[in-house]
């Protein structure tokens, strides 16, 4: 112990150990010391030499503190010297402060500074750090031993595990996050850190997620998984969002490594509804001055976080989502407040409109509403319009109109509507003296002095012509006013002259690319082009002259112009038709060197810059020469014109001819497309209406039950009082008729239950005809064969017997008939009877409804008696369907039971026969036994046929041998 204390403050006597000499000894205490106290002091002796001689600490002690963690883990205080001194080894910073003492205040944030040490020094220092990492991780187990130290509560050890995991993950992320990724609650352990109630441990778990998620998606979708949303905005609330500190700032760079370029975290984030949450971080007051540094960086990481989300490198449907997302929730009404508030600080106003316009880019629904949004002007104005004003003003910020730009051609991106507006601006017909509009500044723009002006609005007005024919065949119509005295010229035209004029790349370059994107895949602007004679010869003599590296990109556009006049040209003009423009371009400048032109496009070493993304990132105006869009233009139109270049009239003459083939199919298949929508439409019109007939119909057979019901229940009302009227003989006449009409009506029901029960004997009559019909088959098919005599006799008796009795229901059917008959007259005289007592009750009383009301019933009646007399019609020609069926099996019966006597009369003489056969058989076996007899009393051998059956084949054999002999 005087030893340490020797080392570590006071001046012992004799010579001074070195710093190596001391840590070698501290490391030999460290190891063999057996109590605790000791280990404990020597291990704090290291933590404090630790930084001066970081290589010898590092290089002695490592494997002794790496034991003190496993060994001594009861003991917190050594625990935390350990893992501090190993942090001093690892960490690269060189300045970093730790308080020597036990009881030194934590601090409040987990933000540690750092100076900026000279390159070397620092060299050396990340080689160190990279080196002791290395070795602490060529372990597993350590790792995994650093992450269960995690779990202690202790402050003293806890915090001192959370800074080293960070300094290790500095140093070797990607080994150590492949050793975290398989460790067994890795993550979750560390996502345990935010739920920490000290904020210096919570906040410092921030910087360590941040380290621990950079460019690995798996931790990140752990990360996320594991409630890392949920707990990131419930810090930033509480910390006070945009106005928060420091930690507001980490916990929006960690929400932003996990989002970026992870499809699988950005979904989850919408679907748990998280962008809703987001709205009101972008609440401003009336008065935004005095904004604070940490406020502007706030916000800004926020705006980043939206432009995440709706990044155009994103897939189109999670993209399109987002965008709903935000516009329903209020977010993007939200953006464009603070667009149109006033001392809003001008980085954040410039990522507030790159945000807007990445949110509407591609979605109708909030392109429209950003059309509608207008500034706190008076008289008020569109932003669109008040955007413009500073995109074509030389005074603003580059970078605010890099922006503006860019939001004007989010605005445009697939928005037909949004291009058909702009241009509408420029038409002499909506064009408005007293107020400036889209166009008007595009115009003003586009030929002003400022050649950044130039290109910017060249580009905007291509991107209100990007693949709309229709718009480009308007913007032919617009005039301009030149000068005095002069007439107008057209728009086309101008662009032309000032081509030729002569000006900075940069303004020629976006003409160019403006008058490429107007005439491509449209035939009349280009008609329009070349009807000016001094066109051609320019582009020519610009592409064939020998002119600087900086004039090659003009060259390559001219190129690139003059093939679309030839690939779009439709030969309306005879001095320009497409061949006679090829033998141009093959005399005067040649084919090979054409294309070689044409490819100085694709090789300038701005243009893959500009094909990467749509958003226009240029470090100084001089850069800004391409526009993304028009770079997919090129791509598309290089190979093509190329070829239309070498081709051969017939060759084109083919093509022409299989391109309008494909034109009329196109527009056959464009005609049915139209027919199958207009009856789609109609088929959805019909279905409508069929709809609405039948709920009509429910709704009236609803109706109609309802009142059937009610004119039931007045009949028996009414039967009722007739009854009690009837009784005490006070009765009117038309109380009378109606009670003929009553007893009419039971008449018709009894009718009906008698032709009911009649239908019923008919089919069980009908039954037994056919069972009959199968019994006669059957004794057709036995007739021949002899039978038994009983069972003869007994079959046709009972056939007699149900023949019999089908005729005597023959017979009461027609009886039954015959009433039927007589009671049908009956009705029918009644029914005439009723309707001369109803003519007449009508007219003596006048009453219109009960003669309509008898007239219905009476129809009604004489109906149902037309009905009875037809079914009864019917039964008669059943019945004598029955007659004839009863006849035919009457006939068939009488052939049968002859048939039966003369078999029966031949069984007899059969019998009578055998039996005279047997007495003659009798009679001569008494013969034959009488004389046999006699033979033997005359000693005659006679043989019985009983002794000729027993004898032995043998002896029959034998004697037959002897028969042979003699």
């Amino acid at each position: 112990m005087n030893f340490i204390r020797g080392v570590i403050g006071g001046q012992p006597a004799g010579a001074q150990p070195s710093g190596v000499e001391t840590i070698q000894k501290l490391c030999d205490r460290v190891a063999s010391s057996t109590l605790l106290e000791d280990r404990r002091d020597a291990v704090r002796a290291l933590k404090s030499l630790s930084k001066k001689y970081r290589m010898e600490v590092g290089t002695q002690a490592m494997e002794h503190l790496i034991r003190i963690l496993q060994t001594d883990r009861s003991d917190s205080e050594i625990l935390g010297y350990a893992l501090d001194t190993l942090y001093n080894i690892i960490c690269n910073d060189e300045d970093e402060e730790q308080d020597e003492s036990e009881d030194a205040a934590a601090p409040v944030s987990g933000k540690t500074k750092s100076v900026s040490a000279p390159e070397d020094t620092q060299r050396k220092q990340d080689d160190i750090g990279s080196q002791f990492t290395e070795r602490f991780i060529q372990e597993p187990e350590n790792v995994t031993l650093l992450l269960s130290l995690l779990e202690e509560f202790d402050f003293h050890v806890r915090w001192p595990g959370v800074k080293l995991l960070t300094a290790l993950l500095k140093c070797q992320c990607t080994q150590l996050q492949g050793v975290i990724l398989v460790s067994p609650m890795g993550v979750s352990r560390l996502m345990d850190l935010l739920a920490d109630s000290r904020e210096v441990i919570r906040n410092d778990g921030l910087l360590l997620l941040q380290q621990l998620t950079k460019g690995n998606a798996a931790i990140q979708k752990i990360v996320a998984f594991e409630n890392a949303f949920e707990r990131l905005l419930d810090i930033m609330a509480e910390e006070g969002s945009s106005d928060g500190g420091i930690v507001v700032e980490d916990c929006l760079l960690l929400l932003l490594t996990l989002l970026k370029n992870n499809s699988s975290n950005q979904n989850f984030f919408k679907e748990g509804s998280y962008i809703q949450r987001m709205k009101p971080w972008f609440e401003v007051g009336d008065d935004n001055s005095g904004w604070s540094a940490q406020k502007v960086t706030n916000l800004h990481l926020m705006l980043q976080l939206v432009r995440v989300l709706v990044s155009p490198v994103n897939s189109p449907g999670a993209t399109a989502s987002c965008q709903k997302t935000m516009f329903q929730c209020g977010l993007l009404q939200q953006l464009c407040t603070i667009l149109m508030a006033t001392g809003v600080p001008a980085d954040i106003l410039t990522e507030t409109i790159n945000t807007v316009s990445e949110v509407i880019r591609g979605s109708q629904v909030n392109q429209d509403y950003f059309a509608s949004v207008n500034a706190p002007s008076n008289p008020p104005r569109p932003a669109i319009v008040v955007l413009l004003m500073s995109m074509v003003n030389e005074r603003q910020p580059f970078v605010l109109r890099c922006a503006v730009l860019y939001c004007f051609q989010c605005f445009l991106y697939k928005n037909q509507k949004g291009q058909s507006e702009i241009v509408a601006t420029l038409l002499p017909s909506t064009i408005d003296a007293n107020s400036i509009s889209a166009g008007q500044l595009l115009c003003g723009g586009l030929f002003s002095a400022d050649s950044l002006s130039n290109w910017c609005a060249a580009v905007a007005l291509g991107h209100a012509l990007q693949d709309n024919l229709t718009q480009k065949e308007q913007l032919l119509r617009v005039q301009l006013a030149t000068s005095l005295g002069k007439p107008p010229v057209s728009l086309l035209q101008q662009c032309t002259n000032i081509l030729s004029q002569g000006s900075r790349v940069q303004a020629r370059v976006g003409l160019l690319m403006l008058l490429c994107t107007w005439m491509s895949n449209c035939p009349i602007a280009v008609t329009h082009f070349l009807h000016n004679q001094d066109n051609v010869p320019f582009l020519t003599a610009q592409i064939s002259e020998n002119l600087g590296e900086d004039e090659r990109l003009v060259q390559g556009l001219c190129a690139l112009l003059l093939g679309i006049c030839i690939y779009y040209n439709d030969n309306s003009l005879e001095n320009y038709t497409r061949e006679k423009l090829k033998q141009l371009v093959e005399k005067r400048i040649g084919k090979e060197n054409f294309v070689e032109k044409l490819g100085f496009i694709t090789k300038h070493e701005l243009y893959s810059r500009a094909a990467q993304k749509p958003q226009p990132t240029f470090s100084t105006p001089e850069h800004m020469l391409f526009d993304h869009e028009f770079t997919r233009l090129v791509k598309e139109l290089e190979g093509i014109i190329t070829k239309a270049v070498h081709k051969s009239s017939e060759e084109e003459k083919k093509e022409e001819e299989v391109k309008k083939s494909l034109e009329q199919h196109d527009s056959i298949v464009t005609q049915y497309k139209e027919l199958i929508r207009e009856q789609d439409v109609q088929l959805n019109e019909l279905k409508d209406q069929v709809a609405l007939l039948t709920a009509h119909q429910e709704q009236m057979q609803t109706t109609i039950t309802q009142q059937l019901s009610q004119i039931q229940q007045h009949k028996d009302q009414y039967n009722i009082l007739k009854l009690k009227l009837g009784k005490d003989g006070v009765v009117s006449g038309q109380a009378e008729e109606a009670h003929e009409n009553g007893l009419q009506l039971e008449e018709f029901t009894l009718l009906r239950d008698e032709l009911e029960e009649l239908r019923r004997q008919h089919a069980q009559l009908q039954t037994q005809v056919t069972e009959k019909d199968t019994l006669i088959t059957s004794l057709k098919t036995e007739g021949l064969r002899p039978v038994e005599g009983s069972g003869i006799a007994s079959g046709p008796t009972e056939l007699l017997k149900e023949v019999e009795a089908l005729r005597e229901q023959v017979q009461n059917q027609e009886v039954e008939i015959a009433n039927l008959h007589s009671d049908r007259q009956e009705l029918q005289r009644r029914a005439d009877t009723v309707q001369v007592s109803s003519a007449v009750s009508v007219g003596e009383a006048g009453s219109v409804s009960q003669v309509a009301e008898l007239e219905s019933r009476l129809s009604a009646q004489t109906a149902e008696t037309h009905r009875l007399q037809e079914e009864l019609r019917g039964l008669s020609e059943v019945k004598a369907a029955l007659e004839k069926e009863l006849a035919s099996a009457t006939s068939t019966v009488a052939i049968l039971q002859a048939e039966k006597s003369r078999l029966q009369q031949d069984v007899s003489e059969s019998k009578k026969e055998q039996d005279d056969l047997l007495m003659l058989l009798a009679d001569q076996d008494q013969k034959i036994l009488t004389l046999k007899h006699k033979l033997k009393d005359l000693g005659e051998m006679v043989e019985d046929e009983d002794d000729l059956d027993a004898r032995d084949p043998s002896e029959e054999d034998e004697e037959e041998e002897e028969d042979d002999d003699e």
